[in-house]
């Protein structure tokens, strides 16, 4: 299973969805992360204090990130979170370690059909 994740470090989920100008894309299979590749985005957040909706930025994020299940971040507003889930994505609001957060994502698309076994998950890629 594909999974993106705000992150700067590379090491942690460290990073505000709107503040990410690239997400790290994740293979997560078997309890095995491997980062396997970043793609870049315009970022979300304009620091306007009204916050207004930025559907051509969003448009851009769902479509650079089309071939994952999840997205993990560190926060996310309400209205890009209903927005990336109508796109077809969960997401995961978590901060620290990427491997619990990506173990928590993957746990999340499975809905425990796998048991906590992921080589039965048909989620994996």
């Amino acid at each position: 299973m594909l999974i993106a994740v705000t992150s700067k470090t590379g090491i942690e989920v460290d990073q505000h969805f709107g503040h990410a100008e690239k997400f790290r894309i994740f293979k997560y299979r078997k309890g095995d992360p491997v980062q396997v590749s970043e793609v870049e985005v315009e970022k979300y957040c304009s620091f306007d204090p009204d916050h207004p909706f930025r559907h051509a930025q969003l448009n851009g994020i769902v479509d650079a990130l089309k071939d994952c299940k999840a997205v993990v971040t560190a926060m996310i507003g309400e209205l890009p979170k209903q927005e990336m889930e109508k796109a077809g994505f969960k997401v995961i609001s978590a901060e620290g370690p990427l491997e619990p957060a990506l173990k928590l994502a993957h746990d999340m698309v499975c809905n425990g059909q796998c048991q906590g076994r992921p080589e039965k998950c048909e989620h994996t890629v």
